[in-house]
């Protein structure tokens, strides 16, 4: 089993910067990767980026550019630093490890971060 939690929400204005940490637990050797989803009301879960074992990343087309997301193995820590933040960026940021061998999805709780014009 994975715990995942997050920490680094708050709020923020437009424009501005923050950080969501995202420390993993457990068996961590089951897991293929770390990465951030995020859910706003009335809208649908999208991924925002992922970094794979083997140090791949992947980012939402409506972050590229803004975000970035690091790993810290030795931590089993993921990082996402979010820059030139909008208010359309406002939403509950999970953090989410895939299963190794598939089958599975280990998430966090969830962040909130919100972003005021």
């Amino acid at each position: 089993q994975v715990q995942l939690v997050e920490s680094g929400g708050g709020s923020v204005r437009a424009g501005g910067s923050l950080t969501l940490s995202c420390v993993a637990s457990g068996s961590t050797s089951t897991m293929s990767g770390m990465g951030w989803y995020r859910k706003a009301p009335f809208k649908v879960r999208e991924l925002v980026a992922a970094v794979t074992n083997d140090g791949r990343t992947t980012y939402g087309d409506s972050v590229k550019g803004r975000f970035t997301v690091y790993r810290d193995s030795a931590k089993n820590t993921v990082y996402l630093h979010m820059t030139s933040l909008k208010p359309e960026d406002t939403a509950t940021y999970y953090c989410h490890a895939p299963y190794k061998w598939g089958g599975m999805d280990y998430w966090g709780k969830g962040a909130l971060v919100t972003v005021s014009s």
